[in-house]
């Protein structure tokens, strides 16, 4: 992977690629020209022996090309997209694939930008959105398609596994058996999996039904704070369809977002092993810890149970994303949050550094609160992004910070005892 799409003869010996910061390139002939375009455009497809060439920086860029072609090594996917955000990604995906009066099936929770997306900027344009949670049957949704009167419209299936900030887990092969019992010789009904809690070295989606997975390149692929990305992983086909939509719309990552993305990628392993590892010893302190009540961790699902038996046969780690229930509500865990001193109140995830946000009032404070208490997603709900740092002070960081709160309790209810005789 760290030497594949890039040959250092072809840039008087550099190790590392260069930054190509070109806006344009130049064609050797007219002809050549040509058959670039015919290409970029999906005029025709491309032969087995045919290098696409570059015609202009919006539409590729060697930078772009290698990471896209090394990030389809982790995922063992035909071709890759690149773009500029995960919600880039994301929404260029949904609106190929969906047109005014399709049927969207959709998992919930999801990242609210994508919640987003779908009941704001899809319903509004005619399309039908579904959206299903992680006890929801195979019945159960073929039930929720059909009852919509609209299934011979059903035309894609988004699902975030494990959802975020929940960590719930939903089946991709039970979505390709649903997919494939709507689809059609003359509409083939596709599966999406937005895989960015896993990254590339926990799960590979293609091999269990996916037709696409998405990234947002930003966590962990990226991995260090420093980028904004995305990326589109399927096979050729697809893919072609997804760079010619990504052609128009000009949404692509830049050369240099392209070049970091691709350092990035050399550590993304050990990056990732360490985080999972850190997050283990992290989930296992909460889990006895006397102010937590719940504790959201693929790491403690129960053996035997329908989500042990889907992180058993999609996922190769328990991951290093951690959300727990703090005793109380939104003032303790503000009061937690606020006590940290190593963790970074940050809306991201993924990253070197260790990240804890409060989903209700961040990344989730779009959905409605109703449909936020269906989704388990309470005040009292703490996300932590786990970090490579040492995980001794990861806990005790966690540990002075719940003691801190312990103390401002005590002195709280002090102060209310004091007052009571007064009242």
């Amino acid at each position: 992977m760290m030497s594949h799409g890039y040959h250092p003869d072809t840039s008087k010996g550099a190790v590392k690629s260069p930054l190509f910061l070109t806006s344009t390139f130049e064609f050797q002939t007219a002809e050549e020209g040509k058959a670039f375009f015919e290409l970029a455009y999906g005029l025709r497809e491309k032969s087995s022996s045919e290098d696409p060439g570059f015609i202009y920086s919006r539409m590729n860029n060697p930078n772009l090309e290698i990471f896209e072609k090394r990030l389809c090594l982790w995922d063992d996917a035909d071709e890759c997209a690149g773009f500029q955000s995960g919600m880039a990604a994301i929404s260029t995906v949904m609106l190929e694939f969906l047109k005014p009066g399709d049927l969207l099936l959709f998992s919930a929770p999801t990242y609210g930008g994508t919640d987003h997306f779908i009941n704001h900027i899809l319903s509004e344009m005619g399309v039908e959105c579904i959206g299903f949670n992680a006890s929801h049957t195979k019945g159960d949704l073929i039930k929720m398609i059909e009852d919509t009167g609209k299934q011979h419209r059903l035309s894609f299936i988004f699902i975030e596994t494990p959802a975020n900030p929940t960590n719930d887990l939903f089946d991709i092969q039970m979505m390709r058996e649903i997919a494939d019992d709507f689809s059609s010789n003359e509409k083939k009904v596709y599966v999406g999996v937005d895989n960015t809690f896993m990254g590339p070295i926990w799960s590979k989606p293609l091999y269990h039904g996916a037709d696409l997975v998405l990234y947002s390149a930003t966590k962990y692929i990226g991995g260090h704070s420093d980028l904004i990305a995305g990326a589109v992983l399927a096979n050729s086909e697809l893919i072609t369809r997804v760079k010619t939509l990504r052609t128009f719309l000009g949404n692509m990552p830049s050369p240099h977002t392209s070049w970091l993305l691709c350092r990035s990628l050399e550590t993304l392993k050990v990056r990732m092993e360490k985080q999972a590892e850190n997050a283990r010893l992290i989930a296992g302190f909460l889990k006895t810890h006397p102010m937590v009540e719940n504790v959201y961790y693929l790491g403690l699902i129960p053996k035997g149970s329908k989500a042990y038996q889907i992180l058993k046969r999609q996922y190769t780690s328990p991951g290093a994303m951690i959300a727990f229930d703090i005793k109380g509500g939104e003032k303790e865990a503000f009061m937690f949050i606020n006590n940290l001193k190593i963790f970074k109140l940050a809306v991201s995830l993924g990253s070197t550094e260790s990240l804890v946000q409060h989903p209700a009032s961040m990344t989730h404070a779009g959905i409605h609160p109703d449909e936020r208490k269906k989704m388990g997603i309470s005040d009292k709900m703490v996300r932590l992004s786990i970090g490579v740092e040492h995980h001794d002070d990861l806990i005790r960081d966690i540990e002075q910070s719940f003691d801190e709160l312990s103390v401002s309790r005590f002195k709280e209810s002090l102060k209310h005892e004091m007052l009571a005789p007064m009242n």
